[in-house]
């Protein structure tokens, strides 16, 4: 996976400010979380040449932040108990600072609902968009606005399933 990061010199020039793989992941034994990029809603500097993927791996962004990332998640195994993969969702949820966002898991545990609008885009695999009363398949290079709706993404297919994403801090109503 590679990343690619514009800026300017100090004679205004641009220039590429990084080029390489993305500095932080977790949860490869789930999938998978690649961050690319972030924002926390202060002003840009493009001469600086801070890696803002560099921090700690947060699933919301901070107020008026954005997050940029990659998921990837595999198919289930059969037969996974639910009290195991209860505990699956809540430490992996647990571990991105968003144990709180599982407020409703009655339809499946990785059910979780962020103050964010989101734009997602599958890019391989076979993925399935649980929300609350409905479902959806989807195939490469569908799109989903995800409106700060209680939603979990299930692999029902047999290969990983890469996703990409931007996180968008938002007041939902």
């Amino acid at each position: 996976m590679r990343r690619i990061v514009t800026g300017h010199d100090e004679n205004g020039k641009s220039i590429l400010m990084l080029d390489g793989p993305p500095a932080r992941s977790i949860g490869e034994e789930v999938g998978g979380l690649y961050e690319l990029w972030n924002t926390d809603g202060e002003s840009v500097k493009s001469t600086d040449n801070i890696d803002r993927a560099d921090s700690e791996i947060l699933l919301c962004p901070p107020k008026n932040g954005t997050k940029f990332r990659y998921f990837q998640i595999n198919p289930l195994p059969e037969g996974v108990p639910k009290e195991v993969m209860d505990q699956i969702a809540h430490d992996n949820f647990s571990q991105v600072g968003a144990a709180d966002t599982r407020v409703d898991t009655e339809r499946h545990p990785a059910m979780h609902k962020t103050e964010t609008i989101d734009y997602i885009i599958l890019l391989k695999g076979d993925v399935t968009l649980l929300v609350d009363n409905d479902e959806v398949n989807l195939r490469p290079h569908d799109v989903v606005i995800q409106r700060g709706t209680n939603h979990a993404w299930v692999n029902k297919g047999t290969e990983p399933a890469l996703l990409i994403a931007v996180l968008i801090d938002s007041k939902i109503e």
